[in-house]
């Protein structure tokens, strides 16, 4: 057994505590750099990359766009954070958390800037009325959900995800603590499944949107590698709407914007145009160290 951790009386910042982000992580807010945001050529600049909470945002970009939404046509620039791209000045006057993805939505008399991945979606499915319901029960319980996954993620990712992928070490204790709150989040999502065919009601919403960038893809195993570990498969009615979902096009698209990682032929770095995912060719691709 290790020596017990004493915590000191006043805690310090050592840079060198390991973990696969010690990099990038420290206790303190603004910028490390001047860096001017790029701008193109249409009303939404989106600043992000294809993490859970980056994909949330570009499937409801695309999801808009298929439903004839031409406004919600944009932009999409990579942050990548490995590189500290998201302590860039530009940035930071877009997001003062240093997290991605942030939207600019240069279509209001003065430019809206939108940061948190369950704002940006709240805000666009008010811009143009889509993907939350009208009802009052219905938008409740849609909104419910969608702050459900803002809360709980959080232990999904930074709690499991992080001693079970990424810490220097790993440990029994967090690990099983954090797995066992995972599991709960499963079971939680599972039962709400098992009576409705969405997370919001019989309507596909921007709940589901948020939820299945993080919790969906847990239930494909494409996360921390951690499917058999937490059993995802025993979840049937997760992976009954994760399925529905995956098998959407614009989702499909959404996920590939600014993806810097993985295979090359699910990466699409930029997105301007909705033909850059016809044009696209891997030898334009350039895989992103550290994303």
């Amino acid at each position: 057994m290790s020596e017990e951790y004493v915590p000191p009386k006043v805690w310090e910042w050592d840079s060198e505590s390991g973990g696969k982000f010690a990099n990038i992580n420290r206790p303190i807010a603004g910028p490390t750099h001047d860096k001017e945001l790029q701008v193109g050529k249409h009303p939404l600049q989106l600043y992000s990359l294809a993490t859970p909470n980056g994909v949330k945002v570009t499937v409801m970009l695309e999801e808009l766009l298929a439903a004839g939404h031409t406004g919600a046509e944009y932009d999409a620039w990579l942050i990548n954070i490995g590189d500290g791209d998201q302590f860039g000045s530009g940035f930071v006057d877009v997001n003062p958390n240093s997290k991605i993805p942030a939207l600019m939505d240069h279509s209001t008399e003065t430019p809206t800037r939108v940061f948190e991945s369950g704002a940006i979606l709240l805000y666009l499915a008010e811009k143009f009325g889509a993907f939350l319901p009208t009802d009052p029960a219905a938008r409740t319980e849609t909104l419910s959900w969608l702050f459900w996954q803002m809360g709980s993620a959080p232990y999904l990712g930074g709690g499991f995800g992080h001693f079970y992928a990424y810490a220097p070490e790993k440990f029994e204790y967090p690990i099983n603590r954090f797995a066992m709150e995972v599991k709960r989040q499963l079971d939680v999502l599972d039962r709400r499944l098992g009576e409705s065919e969405y997370l919001g009601g019989a309507e596909y919403s921007i709940a589901d949107m948020a939820n299945w960038a993080w919790y969906g893809v847990l239930a494909q195993g494409k996360i921390y590698e951690a499917g058999e570990f937490l059993q995802v498969d025993s979840y049937k009615n997760v992976q009954r709407w994760q399925k529905a979902i995956a098998a959407r096009p614009a989702v499909q698209r959404g996920r590939m914007v600014n993806r810097a990682f993985g295979p090359l032929e699910e990466q699409l770095r930029e997105r301007h145009d909705a033909s850059d995912f016809e044009t696209r060719t891997q030898d334009k691709l350039e895989p992103a160290e550290n994303a």
